[in-house]
């Protein structure tokens, strides 16, 4: 089981705190549905190349935001909010902004580069 999250290893921002913000994304975006589990702790910093604790911090994180609960046996489950009016008006401009990008040449990995570099510019919190 594997989730799209990558680390700029060479990046000031945190390690923690690239994989948050890209966990919750994934979250608030319905691209992880409620009740998915998440990788193991080893097996998520093994994939990334990061230490075991940044992901246990990343997923304390991200339960103390809602966004995840954690259970012994079970693991680290997704618990999406609802979806909203809101999040479909954010999945339109999305695709907007794709298809604007993609009209001027831009590749998918330049569209991810610039929207995550968007993300950690934000002066904002980036939680649901």
């Amino acid at each position: 089981m594997s989730i799209a999250v990558r680390i700029d290893l060479d990046s000031s921002t945190p390690h923690y705190e690239q994989l948050r913000a890209q966990i919750a994304a994934l979250v608030t975006a319905g691209e992880l549905a409620d009740g998915q589990r998440l990788p193991t702790v080893r097996a998520l910093a093994n994939d990334l190349g990061i230490a075991p604790g940044t992901v246990a911090r990343t997923y304390r994180d991200l339960e103390a935001a809602g966004l995840v609960t954690s259970r012994r046996r079970v693991g680290t489950l997704v618990t999406a909010p609802a979806p909203t009016l809101d999040r479909a008006a954010v999945a339109e401009a999305a695709q907007r902004f794709v298809t604007l990008a993609h009209d001027h040449a831009l590749t998918d990995t330049e569209i991810q580069d610039l929207v995550t570099a968007t993300l950690l510019r934000s002066p904002r919190p980036i939680t649901p």
